[in-house]
């Protein structure tokens, strides 16, 4: 069985994170990264393969480079995901603060 990460499993790399931050500046081929970044480039190659699989990133082929860049409906993902809690925290802060309020008047 091929291994397969999910988004937060991906991003849980140092490595894989400092690219993904990379890549949320502009579009990077895999040599720009490479001398971005302590790894190799084969090292590098591997890790946007992850997140490729991961639904992070999404390549374009530029004659004989291929271009990286973040996918939008994979971060979209990753932010609704993360937006349930945000909107769960507002909520019970709203609560706390009105039955603060309740108390103290």
């Amino acid at each position: 069985m091929t291994y397969r990460a999910d988004g937060w499993t991906a991003l849980g790399d140092p490595t894989r994170r400092a690219i993904f931050e990379r890549l949320a500046d502009h579009p990077r081929a895999v040599g720009e990264l490479a001398r971005e970044l302590p790894v190799s480039r084969p090292a590098v190659s591997q890790h946007l393969k992850v997140l490729k699989e991961a639904g992070l990133v999404i390549e374009q082929r530029a004659g004989t480079r291929r271009i990286y860049r973040l996918d939008p409906d994979g971060v979209g993902d990753l932010r609704r995901y993360l937006d349930q809690f945000w909107n769960r925290a507002l909520t019970a802060f709203k609560s706390a603060a009105e039955q603060e309020e309740e108390t103290t008047t």
